[in-house]
């Protein structure tokens, strides 16, 4: 249903050549229609729509993204600004502001919410703490590791094999340097991932 809504919304202001259930399926539509640009979630079965960003980008792909999320943290806006996307907007701001950044980066500017732009500035300036660098999939796999969640619950939720899930969070114990989940959980309190 907010596929076909925000497809209608588009249609407004651009041509709609494709929607993809998927971020795999978005990079091989991409391949194969070659949009403008592509307006994404960031969390996306398969594949993340940001690792979607990267390799559309390294194959020379010259679609603009906008990312349309409930990611309101500025380290992942930061992020996605600096794999190269054109727009970053929250869902719940969508309809008028999405028409917005869609005519923003058609005149080829970057788009970036204002309820967060403060925010996301200061953190590509650098004065963000380390949370930043986790990668967007580590952010998902932490928030639900501190939800409780078992490691074969997120990997059915994220439609990946348990090893991976298992790989992230030894990745996230050694970046984040830390020797618990209980040290994750405190972490992910810390920074607001989940509720305390």
């Amino acid at each position: 249903m907010v596929a076909e809504a925000l497809g209608r919304l588009i249609d407004e202001v651009a041509d709609l050549v494709g929607r993809a259930a998927d971020g795999q399926q978005l990079v091989e539509s991409t391949r194969r229609l070659k949009p403008d640009i592509i307006v994404s979630d960031i969390t996306m079965p398969v594949m993340s729509g940001l690792d979607a960003l990267r390799q559309l980008k390294s194959e020379q792909s010259s679609a603009r993204f906008i990312f349309l999320t409930v990611h309101t943290e500025a380290s992942v806006a930061a992020e996605a600004i600096r794999a190269g996307a054109s727009g970053y907007l929250l869902k719940a701001a969508a309809g008028e502001e999405l028409l917005e950044a869609i005519r923003a980066v058609m005149a080829g500017r970057i788009y970036l919410t204002p309820h967060i732009a403060g925010d996301v500035l200061r953190t590509i300036s650098g004065s963000a703490d380390q949370h930043h660098h986790l990668t967007v999939r580590q952010r998902e796999i932490l928030r639900m590791v501190a939800q409780g969640k078992r490691m074969k619950e997120i990997a059915a939720e994220l439609k990946i094999s348990v090893r991976t899930v298992e790989d992230h969070k030894s990745q996230l114990l050694h970046v984040l340097g830390v020797k618990t989940t209980a040290d994750l959980i405190r972490f992910a309190v810390k920074q607001g991932l989940v509720a305390d």
